[in-house]
């Protein structure tokens, strides 16, 4: 088989599974959690990982809401089981800026929880997977879009950086933003992020301390919030129309 061939079926296979094989390596994080916490000193650096790391999986989630609020029907979807789709070309909002705003927020939003660990090492190692990773996702993505849409979508990548903005056109998208579809589509983020750190600070205090204790009650608090509000947005989709909306 060929390499661009190999490529795609690669790029094919874990765009299919993107939601869940990230997950082996949060175990491993979590692996290197128990590790910082009994063997490592803590430092300047693994302080301001730390301090910081929420705030950056927050950003992420953001860029994620900004982008999806924005998109029609059947497009910048997780379709996990049907494989690729896109009835349209997005090119406008972060895609106007970005040909990747959701996957740019993947990864601010895994590697938050990364830096919570403290450790550097990890941080450089999980960024160099990602980005091994992702890049046969976006080959695969490339390869759908460039056969579906042709010379626009040759056009638009022509004139839009990947992953790291380089210039500030931005276009204002022609639909207006739609909260229903960010609760229907991104209702399990901002749990997520509160659950996983929750997690990984519950193993921290337990190595360091002997038992499962949370001081920051925000933590609490937010986990149990955003758990809430994520089983009534579930319940909501399965069983009313509430967050239907046409078009979108």
């Amino acid at each position: 088989m060929a390499l661009q061939e190999e490529l795609k079926k690669q790029g094919d296979f874990l765009f299919k599974h993107r939601s869940y094989l990230p997950l082996i390596l949060l175990i491993v994080g979590l692996g290197i959690k128990i590790y910082q916490e009994k063997f490592v000193a803590e430092s300047v650096l693994s302080e301001v990982l730390e301090s910081i790391s929420f705030m950056v999986g927050l950003m992420g989630l953001g860029i994620r809401i900004f982008t999806v609020g924005y998109t029609p029907k059947n497009t910048s979807g997780r379709n996990t089981k049907e494989g690729q789709i896109a009835d349209t070309l997005n090119t406008t909002g972060m895609y106007s800026i970005i040909r990747n705003p959701l996957h740019l927020g993947n990864y601010l939003m895994w590697v938050s929880v990364v830096m919570f660990t403290g450790n550097i090492g990890f941080v450089l190692l999980f960024s160099l997977v990602f980005w091994i990773y992702y890049e046969r996702i976006v080959y695969a993505e490339e390869s759908f879009l460039r056969e579906k849409f042709g010379k626009p979508y040759l056009d638009w990548a022509s004139n839009t950086p990947a992953f790291i903005p380089k210039h500030v056109s931005y276009v204002k998208p022609n639909i207006k933003f739609s909260w229903k579809k960010v609760a229907k589509k991104e209702k399990n983020g901002l749990f997520a992020l509160f659950l996983l750190f929750w997690v990984f600070e519950s193993v921290g205090e337990y190595v360091e301390e002997g038992m499962f204790v949370v001081e920051e009650i925000w933590l609490y608090l937010g986990t149990i919030t955003t758990g809430i509000l994520y089983l009534v947005l579930k319940y909501l989709k399965k069983h009313s129309n509430v967050l239907e909306e046409a078009g979108r």
